[in-house]
């Protein structure tokens, strides 16, 4: 075997830039690859990741004044209108909000176990909603009880009412008691004033949907208020496949208790757009570069048949020469793919470090997760099979050289 690679090694010594060339774009390759395959793996798993909510049968309004209202008005509007909003014969339940999952931004604030820490326990979404609020989102209710009627308070502009009782997510509740302890225990959140626990829900998603934040996704909490109401989400439940006639009827309703109201038609609207719009951007980058990998992995392939290409008729005579002296043509075939698997070698040797090292930067630059070695491994075997294949056609050309031509090319 070391006898069949070392005239290997003195061709490719003497073809030293063609080779080099070659290995590089390999390397090159399988950094760009590996990291782009565990982007697009991250970003495909983060378009469905669940939020918790029914959301086959929601429906978002978001609605805003367009005349001038007290905030005692508007508040008064916003219960007529949820109660014009139950009475509709396509609709389960409806709630106020000022938020909900996949909306973006949203309200967030440290929560702390005890009134005296000077480091909060964890950082939370918070989402004001009245009694209704559970059977809207149609979030499951694991522990405790639901908030009634009585606990409700409204905030009214730039004033902040700390609740007395609060509803948690299951993430939330063993992140600040880790023994399972919860219900029944107070927090604190922008105050000394204590709320307790009375509900755990299994799962609500934060508002956001940043990919790089996974171990908060779920830490999120629900407070028995209604916002001021100068701006506010109508979030709408439809009974089970009437999410169409909710659509329709859901706005009219809406202008029938007072036209000066503004819905945007772009914000909102139901839960399968909502999701498709808030992750186009993923959905766009995992097709990006997945074209862009696509098109690496055919340059490199092009690459690789051409330099052989070039090779094979540079070496005719030397070909013929060697099949007078009794190779067959599986040697030739045999030599041809050797010598690239050599090449390819080095180059996934190189392109392993390089992808390693770019993801580390990439993590320290966007808090983008460690790449997967089984990423890297994946990649490896890919590009030197890639490699074969791409050779195998010149290498095949080349073992078809008879001694009688190459002796008469001379």
């Amino acid at each position: 075997m070391s006898m069949h690679i070392q005239p290997i090694l003195a061709a490719l010594r003497r073809h030293k830039a063609g080779t080099v060339l070659i290995a590089l774009q390999i390397a090159l390759t399988l950094a760009i690859v590996c990291n782009a395959m565990f982007i697009i793996q991250q970003r495909l798993a983060h378009l469905s990741e669940p939020t918790g909510v029914d959301e086959a049968n929601l429906l978002v309004i978001p609605n805003q004044w367009a005349g001038h209202m007290s905030p005692e008005q508007a508040d008064a509007q916003v219960r007529t209108d949820l109660v014009a909003l139950r009475q509709l014969p396509s609709v389960s339940d409806a709630s106020p909000s000022d938020a909900y999952p996949l909306s973006g931004g949203g309200w967030d604030n440290f929560i702390m176990r005890k009134p005296e820490q000077l480091t909060p326990t964890t950082d939370a979404s918070i989402y004001l909603g009245d009694e209704h609020m559970l059977d809207t989102l149609g979030v499951k209710l694991i522990a405790g009880r639901n908030f009634n009627a009585a606990e409700v308070v409204y905030m009214a502009p730039r004033q902040v009412v700390i609740p007395s009782v609060v509803i948690v997510t299951k993430a939330l509740a063993d992140h600040l008691y880790p023994d399972g302890s919860a219900l029944g225990k107070p927090i604190y959140a922008m105050s000394t004033t204590p709320t307790v626990i009375v509900g755990i829900v299994e799962r609500l998603q934060r508002q956001g949907v940043s990919q790089w934040n996974k171990a908060y996704a779920y830490e999120s909490l629900l407070w028995p208020a209604r916002q001021d109401a100068t701006g506010v989400y109508y979030i709408v439940h439809a009974k089970p496949g009437q999410l169409a006639d909710a659509m329709r009827e859901v706005p009219r309703a809406l202008y029938a208790q007072n036209r000066l109201r503004i819905i945007d038609p772009d914000d909102g609207g139901s839960y399968v757009q909502i999701r498709k719009r808030i992750y186009d951007s993923d959905r766009g980058m995992a097709i990006l570069l997945a074209i862009i990998s696509a098109v690496l992995l055919a340059i490199t392939a092009a690459g690789i048949v051409g330099l052989t290409s070039f090779w094979v008729g540079q070496r005719r005579k030397q070909i013929g020469v060697r099949r007078a002296l009794g190779a067959t043509r599986g040697d030739i075939l045999s030599y041809f793919l050797t010598e690239n698997l050599l090449i390819g070698i080095g180059g996934v040797a190189v392109g392993v470090v390089l992808a390693i090292a770019i993801n580390l930067w990439m993590v320290t630059q966007f808090e983008m997760a460690r790449l997967s070695l089984i990423y890297v491994g994946i990649g490896v075997i890919a590009l030197l099979a890639l490699g074969q294949g791409a050779v195998l056609a010149p290498a095949i050309r080349a073992s078809k050289v008879s001694p009688v031509e190459a002796t008469r090319s001379v």
